[in-house]
């Protein structure tokens, strides 16, 4: 795969705008094992290599078992690995990347509302749009994922 295009560098405050909020979920109170299965579960469906690549090392490097990670796709069927907490945020995450398919159901939002403060729902929610917009960038540019330059 050769990358198209290194969107860092051609829009350069595109990136660090998006780098801000990047930075802004890293420090919004949500758990950062929290954030990085959400974010790899939203890369999982997108189908975003060069994103399933980092944020598995980004688990990895804090600890979290490689068990837990490969069972990431189907965390539903997973009982006792993952917490309540992160059964939410998975679910909220597939709804939320999947709003074409059913336009996030009230008995979705409910749920996610019964695990996550208002303040901590915002937050999670923007951090599944700015994994889905990272996605979009990856795969439209074809990122090459460290793993394929290694």
């Amino acid at each position: 795969m050769t990358q198209r295009l290194d969107y860092a560098s051609v829009a350069p405050e595109g990136s660090k705008a998006l780098d801000a909020v990047h930075a802004y979920v890293s420090r919004c109170g949500l758990a950062r094992d929290l954030i990085d299965l959400v974010y790899l579960r939203v890369s999982l469906i997108n189908g975003c290599a060069y994103c399933i690549d980092l944020h598995t090392r980004d688990l990895r490097q804090h600890g979290v078992a490689i068990e837990k990670i490969v069972l990431v796709p189907v965390w539903h069927e997973s009982d006792g690995l993952f917490s309540a907490r992160e059964r939410a945020a998975l679910r909220w995450a597939e709804t939320v990347t999947r709003v074409a398919e059913a336009h996030v159901p009230d008995a979705e939002y409910e749920a996610a509302r019964a695990a996550f403060g208002e303040q901590e729902l915002a937050n999670l929610t923007i951090a599944v749009a700015l994994m889905n917009a990272y996605n979009r960038l990856a795969i439209g540019f074809r990122t090459t994922p460290r793993a394929a330059r290694a």
